[in-house]
């Protein structure tokens, strides 16, 4: 009888000194809202003539432009902001080693449509020496080719000058298609 007190005495012993993990509570699901949902920022920047505002976005090892502005304002959540920036100069690098500078009184970076647009008047200047003018120019990060609009002249270092209200085109300006 001993024997099975004692048996039972060391049971419960060791029961004691190995308890059981607690329970662990079940997984939230989804993703908590404060985590969803950023607050929107709101940045401004001036730059001066020595040191404008700068902007390069790249594609890889590849620029795909860099943005030149006297000053920005710059709203919305990260990741989904639209920046507007003021007396702008943009230089488009092609894939194929093209490039094309564009000024404009304003350009708005737009990160949810996924566009660089130049308004108010754009002059732009190919590397091949093609000359565009347009009201509205649109650069779509996604197609990498541009859309213009509104009193469009395209001017070719031959003299050939095309007239149109929009156009479409790659960042070379040698394929386009004008309307």
């Amino acid at each position: 009888m001993r024997l099975r007190l004692a048996g039972a005495v060391l049971a419960m012993a060791l029961a004691a000194c190995n308890p059981q993990a607690p329970k662990t509570a079940a997984a939230p699901t989804g993703t908590p809202a404060a985590a969803r949902t950023q607050p929107p920022l709101h940045i401004t920047g001036h730059g001066t003539a020595k040191q404008p505002v700068r902007i390069v976005r790249q594609i890889h090892n590849r620029i795909e432009y860099e943005l030149i502005a006297s000053s920005f304002e710059s709203r919305g959540p990260q990741g989904r902001t639209r920046a507007v920036f003021q007396n702008s100069t943009v230089t488009f690098h092609g894939s194929d080693g093209s490039t094309m500078t564009a000024r404009a009184p304003q350009a708005i970076v737009d990160e949810t449509a996924n566009t660089l647009t130049l308004l108010n008047g754009v002059v732009a200047h190919s590397s091949s020496g093609v000359i565009l003018q347009c009201d509205t120019l649109e650069y779509d990060h996604t197609t990498q080719m541009l859309h213009g609009k509104g009193n469009v002249t395209i001017v070719e270092p031959n003299g050939f000058k095309g007239t149109g209200s929009s156009f479409d085109s790659d960042i070379s300006l040698t394929h386009i298609t004008m309307r």
